[in-house]
């Protein structure tokens, strides 16, 4: 029997931006997961606030109560009797902790070394340098101990065999499906679009600080300048709480578990969705706008190479500035069949972005296969 399993309810479309319950739905579908456990770490609020108080006062240390053996130990009485006839496969590197007893692999965003250096958990003090030391030191012990280690991107593969000394043949790439039902899709819109008319960027998501909505808003004003009616259509955060500019249409939160006809024509409604963020793991929502036929403008940093495949958008670095991207979509606007071409492109792609092609991937690994090992992309790349 095969379980997946994160820190929170695997089967709910709420949890983790519904990574995990859509993994599971393609998973089951295709026969290589068989159920998922439904955790709530809400559960052992009291554990935490006894626990943050007791190593503040003991230690002056605060925060990251979840990579703590307590937290870890109280949360797996949660999950249902494993054993050595139940193999987990985990999103979270320190779940379920070693006296599980079962056979466990991880298909992960990032490694916790990523997620304290690169999102700043550790420089900005939100965990303290002993806790995330502790951490490392059992995520190198899970790393060790596992069956499979499947990484979204190069990015965390790389940090999985260069930080935490793990033996690349172990450790494979699949990048993560959109978190979009299928039956919203209706392939037929792909190569549908609205003239530029005006010409609509994009945003997603609730941190729009890190996501940099600012650097679209600039590319908005560059673009305006030029002669090019643009309009910036945002969603995931309060209105309230958005910049004021006039280019920007602040939509407020949008729940794909509940409007996802409204989040589909939201981006539908789009010629490019933009993530500029400073970090990112992943980015989900660039997968679900290829998958909605939508090509994605992006900055080159953390995983987001890999949710990106070329010809589906423009990658940019982080020294890339306004007035560079909007070079590139000043470019489509002038001569409209490449954009059409751009988007024919990602449509014969659009299996590609979806969770059934990714579990094929994984069934594939757990076969024995090495087409998505690390090994085999460095000897890709030689």
């Amino acid at each position: 029997m095969r379980i997946l399993t994160c820190i929170g309810d695997a089967t709910s479309p709420t949890t983790w931006s519904g990574t995990p319950f859509h993994l599971l739905e393609a998973a089951r579908h295709a026969n290589f997961l068989d159920a998922g456990w439904k955790l709530d770490p809400k559960r052992l609020k009291a554990h935490r606030m006894f626990w943050n108080a007791w190593r503040r006062l003991r230690r002056g240390e605060h925060g990251g109560f979840q990579y703590s053996s307590t937290f870890l130990s109280k949360l797996m009485k949660q999950a249902p009797p494993c054993g050595p006839n139940v193999e987990i496969v985990s999103h979270f590197p320190l779940f379920p902790p070693p006296e599980c007893g079962s056979e466990t692999s991880y298909y992960i965003d990032a490694t916790l070394a990523q997620n304290f250096n690169e999102y700043g958990l550790a420089s900005d003090g939100v965990v303290t340098k002993g806790i995330a030391e502790s951490a490392m030191v059992l995520e190198r012990r899970q790393y060790s101990a596992a069956k499979h280690i499947v990484c979204m991107s190069a990015w965390a593969a790389r940090s999985v065999i260069e930080t935490y000394g793990i033996d690349r043949h172990k450790v494979h790439i699949v990048p993560a499906g959109s978190n979009i039902d299928d039956h919203v899709i209706m392939p037929g819109k792909f190569t549908e679009y609205e003239t530029f008319t005006p010409l609509r960027l994009g945003f997603l998501g609730k941190d729009w600080r890190r996501k940099n909505l600012r650097i679209v808003l600039q590319i908005a004003d560059v673009l305006q300048s030029r002669g090019i009616d643009t309009e910036v259509i945002a969603a995931g955060f309060s209105p309230l709480d958005a910049p004021h500019h006039p280019r920007l249409r602040a939509l407020g939160y949008v729940d794909k578990s509940s409007e996802l006809q409204r989040f589909v024509s939201f981006i539908r409604a789009c010629h490019f969705t933009c993530l500029f963020s400073s970090a990112e793991a992943f980015g989900i929502s660039n997968r679900e706008s290829l998958r909605l036929g939508v090509p994605v403008l992006a900055r080159d940093v953390g995983g987001i190479y890999d949710t990106v495949p070329t010809g589906c958008g423009h990658l940019f670095s982080p020294e890339a500035d306004a007035g560079d991207i909007a070079d590139v979509i000043q470019s489509y606007v002038k001569h409209p069949a490449r954009y059409r071409a751009l988007r024919a492109h990602i449509a014969a792609q659009s299996e590609e972005f979806t969770w059934a092609t990714a579990v094929q991937k994984l069934k594939s690994i757990w076969s024995g296969s090495n087409a998505y090992s690390y090994a085999q992309a460095d000897l890709a790349h030689e």
